[in-house]
């Protein structure tokens, strides 16, 4: 691959820092090899985070998550200044809000490689004038853009049944928006010593079958359905468990108070809140349960599948490509609590399956969605991009 000038300046926006921190966690630095690559989002500790690990530069720019008119002009027009200021070849948006506004703020600061990635739609779950206005606010995106990726096939199917853009949409490797580094996310990298210790800090028995779920602790991800479908269980089959990682979030989607109450109260469910190190808890859980309603590429299902674990997931997008029915894993309807158990049951009433299945998964992982795969695709299309925009101009 051929090594680009560091006068090349790559822009990567997100709403929040926390996304450039966990989704494009590696590949930000990867690509300071080949271009200078600046960050920029909302959230000063996480950008700081971003920075020193990356080594790149970052810019912060308040940006709400939410519609805010008044906020969302003032975040359009710092982006505008920063982007005249700094000049890009590039400039490309991974979240929704962040989209928006960078593709309209690099579209009227001449930025000629305008790039989208749709990570996941909120409108397709939506009804309504709300669902009409994030529609209308997708297509302003796409006509600012010069070009869009949807993280996987559900992405772009749905892009083109709601008549969201008529560009072309191509699928950067084999989805995901990062890929997975699969000799991090490895069974082996976590000791025997360090699996017993957090066995007995949970009080989890050596015979106790567990679940575990991955993500925020919201509506969205099913955890009302899983926690119903885990308490029924429980009072059938024991001993089982079910690990909750991940925190409450009380302003975007939160959770029934009768569901926070039965995760406070019950005994064999364990919220351990967020874990900047995932793996020590999957290698003590025996499958990933993940009854989401709403996915791009879910990274979730891919850690998992790399360390070895089957997974349950639902009929959507990105799920539904990961996961191969009986291969590795199961595929249930969403919000559907009869079928979450089904699944739940069938793995207890089959271990023999589950070593299988995490087998399979691994496999997947590493041959179609190992991070270099997705970091290189990216490489050769930012270089593609480059070289038509700069014949088109010369």
């Amino acid at each position: 691959m051929e090594k680009y000038s560091r006068n090349i300046k790559l822009i990567k926006t997100s709403t929040v820092a926390s996304s450039l921190e966990h989704l494009l966690k590696g590949q930000l630095g990867f690509l300071n090899r080949y271009f200078e690559v600046i960050g920029i989002a909302a959230g000063e500790k996480s950008l700081k985070i971003v920075e020193l690990r990356e080594g790149i530069r970052t810019v912060r720019v308040n940006m709400k998550r939410h519609i805010s008119p008044v906020n969302d002009v003032k975040s359009l027009v710092r982006l505008y200044k920063v982007f005249k200021k700094e000049k890009p070849h590039i400039v490309h948006s991974i979240t929704p809000k962040a989209g928006l506004l960078s593709m309209l703020a690099a579209y009227g600061a001449g930025v000629p490689v305008r790039i989208h990635t749709f990570t996941g739609l909120i409108f397709p779950s939506k009804s309504g004038v709300f669902q009409k206005i994030l529609i209308l606010m997708d297509r302003l995106l796409c006509r600012m853009a010069t070009n869009i990726y949807p993280e996987g096939l559900g992405v772009k199917n749905d892009l083109i049944k709601y008549k969201i853009t008529n560009k072309p949409l191509k699928i950067i490797a084999n989805g995901n928006i990062n890929g997975t580094d699969t000799e991090y996310f490895n069974p082996a990298s976590v000791s025997l010593a360090e699996k017993q210790e957090l066995l007995e800090k949970l009080n989890i028995k050596k015979d106790d079958f567990v679940f575990i779920f991955i993500g925020r602790l919201v509506k969205d991800k099913g955890i009302d359905e899983l926690v119903r479908a885990f308490s029924q269980l429980s009072a059938l089959v024991t001993p089982i468990k079910l690990l909750l990682v991940g925190d409450f979030e009380k302003d975007l989607d939160p959770l029934s108070p009768q569901t926070e109450k039965k995760i406070e109260l019950h005994p064999n469910i364990i919220p351990v809140g967020w874990q900047n190190d995932i793996r020590p808890f999957l290698t003590i859980s025996n499958v990933l349960a993940f009854p989401s309603y709403r996915e791009g590429f879910p990274n979730v299902v891919l850690q998992a599948g790399a360390m070895g674990l089957p997974a349950i997931v639902t009929d959507i997008n990105g799920c539904n490509e990961i996961i191969k029915e009986d291969v590795n894993g199961k595929i249930i309807a969403p919000k559907n609590v009869e079928m979450l158990m089904e699944a739940m049951q069938y793995f207890l009433d089959h271990p023999s399956e589950i070593n299988e299945m995490g087998l399979n998964a691994r496999e997947l992982v590493v041959k179609k969605y190992d991070k270099n795969i997705v970091w290189e695709a990216l490489l050769t299309e930012y270089e593609f991009l480059l070289k038509r925009s700069k014949n088109s101009n010369s």
